[in-house]
């Protein structure tokens, strides 16, 4: 019997411990309370990648994925600290501020980037 193409396993994704491989981080950046570099570090280094996919955020680091699974992290800063908001928010990480803070049992807290706006969000009616 032979293996139907479609269900070969994927050479990204690692059955052992069911985590996905990526590959090491393109750039990184070391957060000293200095949010505005970190910023700019965003905003510069956003299109070395593709279309981004993810963002998963540690309690010291959080790392900006894209389609490719290539990656760049920011060390130094977790969901714990109040400066984590505006980083996320700078790659349009769909979350909720209000519970982003909050302790987690997982490795690990993972959103997906490409948040949208409704239409007439910031009216007041």
């Amino acid at each position: 019997m032979t293996a139907s193409p479609f269900h070969l396993p994927s050479p990204l994704f690692n059955r052992a411990n069911h985590v996905a491989i990526m590959s090491a981080s393109l750039a990184t950046f070391d957060y000293t309370a200095n949010l505005p570099a970190a910023l700019e570090f965003l905003k510069r280094t956003r299109w070395e990648l593709r279309e981004l996919r993810m963002v998963r955020v540690w309690t010291d680091h959080f790392q900006v994925i894209d389609v490719n699974k290539d990656c760049f992290e920011v060390r130094g800063l977790g969901y714990p600290d109040a400066d984590i908001v505006p980083l996320l928010r700078a790659v349009n990480t769909a979350f909720d501020p209000a519970t982003i803070h909050e302790p987690t049992r997982a490795e690990y807290k993972e959103f997906f980037t490409g948040r949208r706006h409704t239409w007439a969000e910031d009216r007041v009616m």
